[in-house]
């Protein structure tokens, strides 16, 4: 600033021994660029400003985006709904995660897959360190978020992602204790798979030949083989996460595919029961008679 001035006034200096006139004129035309130099400055300022306000924002927005700002804690709950923090206490943690007939790690399974297909990260950092605490493994974690992906969108699988890795890292969970990319699959029941295949050619090859590629190369030769988590437990996400996002005409085929895979009609029951608290009584009631159907047909 004061070399600015400094300017101005030796370039007025200099012109003193010419006439009054062009004095003035060169006066204007120093005090013209003077002020053009103080706008530029004062943009300069204003853009500098901007740029160290930006990381903070950026880290914020970081924040918001990976889940990382803090779990509310059950006074953060009672400040604002006292039943609620009442409900969650006694009732859900208190009651429900207690119940016979699904283990706790089973319980930890059902409430991941349904957080993960619904979005719901503000939940997830307590849940996935419970998960962890009831015998999930961190290659299991792995694979159920890598298993939504398919059947709950690509983003909620990432959402989870970053979630997942700062419970991970605080837990000092190490490439070591995850599922490596290329694995020797598990062995494919080529009846039961030949039947699908050929009933969902016949009925959409023709308008949808992309999706029954991928549904058979991709899902049902690849992804489900894959054999960091067991075909039950494999089975139990899928029908959780159908549950949670209302999917009912998926459901008839994979909860009979779960139980051949080893789920019991007790633990099938028992983990409705569990959604209803983490997804909604109207998305269990709409999969309750199709469950029920399910349960019926089976022989015993």
């Amino acid at each position: 600033m004061r070399h600015l001035i400094a300017l101005r006034t030796i370039a007025y200096n200099k012109l003193a021994k010419g006439d009054h006139a062009r004095r003035r004129a060169c006066a204007r035309e120093a005090t013209a660029v003077y002020r053009k130099s103080i706008m530029k400055l004062q943009a300069a300022v204003v853009a500098l400003l901007v740029l160290t306000a930006m990381p903070s924002a950026r880290t914020e927005e970081t924040a918001a985006m990976t889940g990382s700002s803090p779990v509310l804690t059950y006074e953060d709950v009672r400040k604002v709904a006292p039943a609620l923090e009442a409900y969650t206490q006694n009732r859900l943690l208190g009651d429900v995660w207690k119940r016979p007939g699904l283990a706790p790690r089973d319980r930890s399974i059902v409430t991941l897959a349904a957080l993960i297909a619904r979005n719901q990260t503000i939940e997830m950092p307590y849940h996935f360190n419970l998960a962890l605490d009831n015998g999930v493994k961190p290659r299991e974690i792995s694979e159920i978020i890598t298993h939504l992906a398919f059947y709950a969108g690509w983003a909620n699988a990432m959402s989870a992602v970053a979630v997942a890795k700062d419970v991970f890292t605080a837990r000092d969970i190490g490439a070591a204790q995850l599922p490596v990319v290329s694995v020797t699959p598990l062995p494919l029941d080529e009846a039961a798979e030949a039947q699908r295949a050929a009933f969902v050619q016949d009925q959409f090859g023709a308008s949808f030949p992309g999706v029954v590629q991928y549904t058979t190369d991709v899902l049902f030769r690849d992804l489900w083989l894959r054999p960091d988590l067991a075909p039950r437990d494999r089975s139990l996400v899928t029908v959780s996460a159908l549950i949670a996002n209302g999917q009912m005409a998926q459901l008839t085929p994979h909860l009979n595919r779960a139980m051949d895979n080893g789920l019991t009609q007790t633990e099938a029951s028992e983990a409705i029961t569990q959604l209803a608290f983490y997804v909604g009584w109207p998305n269990v009631f709409s999969a309750m008679p199709v469950a029920k159907d399910v349960f019926a047909k089976r022989p015993h």
